[in-house]
């Protein structure tokens, strides 16, 4: 059963504070002496939907960051340092990347890739529930383009996010629970700061809920994955010493499924290319490739080549969405 607040139900012009209070109100009623578990991504979204939930019903709220291996370099470090900053709820680390690599072995399909990660998910957070006592209500951070690219609301399917289309049927919880479910990305960034969360928090760049899954195109493994992560975090280190952090809607680099003819040392190399991605947007249900500086790219570009021997070519995506997604998977 997902429980939901939609946008409408407060008023016919609504406004940010209007929907953060009517919102609190309505699950302190709503889950009254009962306990939550919210699902903790490091992302904006999951971070606004546990903002809400605590305010709502304070220690009955326990927040589970799950690292699937499939995180950035350094963001399970960083988000876990971040929330206990910012968040007077306990927050649960729970390390599943070897069983989430297992379940990934040898997928290449996109969609099936989203709905493992997505049931997985569920089976985690029933399984940690278990251990915490009786936990009546799923939290999560689904948000409108989320449900619309799913093929949700009347809306021809795009790809299955795996908080929606990778849900099972059958889930161990009372409810289901997603607070910004009818929201755009500007507005629940509109409400995190209405309820006080810090800017560089809300400003985080968007992370996919499957990570770097969709991100490593075709099959899955630690090797490829680890490498992704160098040169992702090569293009965001670049971004950062530019001062564009907060200048770009979002920005990551993608592992591609190709190799290339290069040259090294006078000798012929056949290596990996990695393919950058840059987007500015409001409500990401529509982006524009952002103007990214030709001397960052190519910063960029050189540390990759050589700081990661098995890549030998970079490229950039300067495709709009639509035609594209922002992702590649």
């Amino acid at each position: 059963m997902r429980e939901i607040i939609p946008v409408k139900e407060f008023s016919e012009e609504w406004n940010i504070s209007e929907f953060a209070e009517k919102s609190i109100a309505k699950y302190r009623e709503k889950i009254g002496d009962k306990k939550a578990l919210c699902a903790l991504s490091g992302g904006v979204d999951s971070a606004v939907c546990a903002a809400l939930i605590s305010k709502a019903i304070g220690k009955n709220l326990t927040c589970i960051l799950v690292d699937h291996g499939l995180m950035r370099k350094n963001e399970v470090d960083d988000v876990v340092k971040v929330f206990r900053e910012n968040f007077d709820v306990e927050i649960k680390f729970v390390d599943r990347e070897a069983h989430f690599l297992s379940k990934l072995a040898g997928v290449t399909d996109p969609e099936q890739k989203r709905k493992i990660i997505g049931e997985e998910f569920i089976r985690v957070f029933e399984e940690e529930a278990k251990k915490l006592g009786k936990i009546d209500y799923l939290v999560q951070g689904t948000i409108y383009p989320d449900i619309v690219e799913s093929g949700g609301d009347g809306h021809k399917t795009v790809k299955s996010h795996h908080n929606v289309g990778g849900l099972p049927e059958d889930i161990g919880f009372e409810g289901l629970i997603e607070p910004i479910r009818d929201l755009y990305k500007d507005e629940v960034r509109a409400v995190g700061l209405d309820l006080g969360l810090p800017e560089r928090l809300v400003k985080r760049q968007p992370f996919p809920g499957p990570g770097l899954a969709v991100r490593v195109l075709g099959e899955l493994t630690k090797e490829k994955l680890d490498l992704l992560r160098e040169a992702d975090f090569i293009f965001r280190d670049e971004i950062a010493k530019a001062g564009l952090s907060y200048d770009i809607s979002q920005y990551f680099a993608v592992l591609t499924n190709l190799k290339s003819v290069g040259v090294s040392s006078d000798e012929r190399t056949y290596e990996k290319v990695i393919a950058l991605r840059a987007v500015n947007t409001e409500n990401f249900m529509v982006a524009e490739v952002a103007k990214v500086p030709f001397e960052v790219l190519t910063k960029a570009s050189k540390r990759i080549t050589d700081e990661i021997k098995e890549v030998n070519r970079v490229v950039f995506d300067i495709t709009n969405k639509p035609p594209s997604t922002v992702e590649w998977e």
